[in-house]
């Protein structure tokens, strides 16, 4: 029993030593850090004039450009109310892991820089929207890089890429990648799969051909694809949402085809709009014309049918009298003759009896005439009209009248024979 007890004092002797040397051991990593922390203050030295103003203030942006750091202020990285920080242009090669302590930030701007990593800790940083790291060092992106799941915007241009990064496909809200001054020489098949993608910058790459792809990305709005080249561009009219096309700076003969909306930037691009829109002037106009020859005869309809309203009359025989109200307007003074004629005719018509008019058909084999007048060999004229028969003795003509109406008679012979030789 003895034994056993003292055993089972040992054993928790050993346990409480193994406890209080835990406890040093976190003790003393606290200490470590927070000497290895005075020591890097320590070496900061005195900080450029007004960044301690910046620090102190409490804004949630911080301004840190040009200011030649090869490290953040220590202090950065407890200000937890910071939303955006600008530390483009120093000579920074990696940032510490204490960044992630800044869950706020939205925006960070690493551009001009010497990084040649994405610093694994900005990938802790899960609700950035905006990253640039344009002009550093970096060849490709670590896959932590999809923890960005709220990223809108990413700057990685002039820098070493020479593939695409396929990562960015784990990125569903996209919609602006600048990826120009690279070295890429084509874009992967699947780059459809970044459907949100708006804006694509991918100038001064070594692409010499069109990238296929981009013709079944639908959504793009700004193409960028100056300083590259690419000889002959197809037809992007099928991009129903593109609004700017940079071309520039590649060996093609003209501007591409696009929809009329698209701002085209590029040799040429100047005089193919300005055409564009002379186009679309001449069709406004041609459209404005057609619209007013249109509420026109919108108008003469109506003014038909008021008068048929109001007179009763047929729809032929108002549409006549419009015809000849018009003909009058443009003969000037030729009508009213016209129309004395007309009616003189119609009186000579309305005189005239039934057996008058029915006698003026006549056989004209059996008339002969001499120069001095008319005489018919035929002993008798019958006349058929109405049943009616006429002997030619009992026929008197007044001599003036069958001159006037021989003449006639002639005159329509003549066309009848002009109608027949045709």
């Amino acid at each position: 029993m003895g034994s056993s007890s003292s055993k089972a004092e040992e054993e928790a002797e050993e346990k409480e030593e193994a406890k209080e040397e835990d406890e040093e051991t976190a003790e003393d990593i606290a200490e470590r850090a927070e000497a290895r922390h005075r020591k890097e203050e320590e070496e900061e030295g005195e900080l450029p004039l007004g960044v301690d103003d910046m620090l102190d203030s409490g804004d949630p942006v911080l301004d840190l450009c040009y200011r030649k750091f090869k490290k953040l202020p220590c202090r950065v990285y407890t200000l937890m109310h910071l939303e955006k920080i600008y530390a483009c242009g120093n000579r920074l090669r990696t940032l510490p892991e204490r960044i992630a302590n800044l869950q706020g930030l939205r925006t960070l701007a690493l551009d001009f820089n010497k990084m040649e990593d994405v610093p694994p800790a900005v990938c802790q940083l899960v609700n950035l929207t905006c990253l640039y790291m344009g002009s550093n060092r970096l060849v490709c992106l670590p896959p932590e890089v999809r923890n960005l799941q709220k990223l809108r915007c990413l700057w990685i241009e002039s820098n070493y890429f020479q593939y695409f990064p396929k990562q960015l496909y784990e990125l569903p809200h996209l919609r602006s990648l600048q990826i120009g001054d690279n070295r890429m020489k084509k874009l992967p098949s699947d780059l459809v799969r970044m459907e949100s993608l708006k804006g694509l910058w991918v100038y001064g790459n070594r692409f010499e051909e069109f990238p296929k792809v981009l013709l079944r990305m639908e959504g793009l709005e700004v193409l960028d694809l100056d300083k590259n080249k690419i000889s002959n561009f197809p037809s992007l009219r099928r991009l129903p949402t593109l609004q700017l096309l940079s071309y520039d700076h590649n060996p093609v003969e003209g501007p591409p085809r696009v929809g009329e909306e698209v701002t085209l930037v590029g040799e040429g691009a100047a005089e193919a709009m300005q055409e564009r829109e002379d186009k679309k002037e001449r069709r406004r106009r041609a459209k404005e014309e057609a619209a007013e020859q249109l509420a026109l005869a919108e108008e003469e309809e109506r003014v038909i049918h008021g008068i048929l309203k109001n007179s009763g009359a047929s729809p032929g025989r108002v549409a006549n009298e419009a015809d000849g109200d018009g003909d009058a307007a443009a003969d000037g003074e030729e009508a009213p003759e016209e129309e004395e004629e007309v009616e003189e005719e119609e009186e000579e018509e309305e005189e005239s009896s039934p057996s008058e008019r029915a006698g003026m058909e006549y056989d004209s084999t059996g008339l002969e005439y001499d120069e001095e007048g008319v005489e018919y060999e035929t002993e008798e004229l019958i006349c058929e009209a109405e049943g009616l028969e006429y002997e030619g003795d009992a026929l008197e003509y007044d001599r003036g009248r069958m001159d006037y109406e021989y003449e006639e008679r002639e005159e329509v012979e003549g066309t009848g024979r002009q109608n027949g030789g045709r």
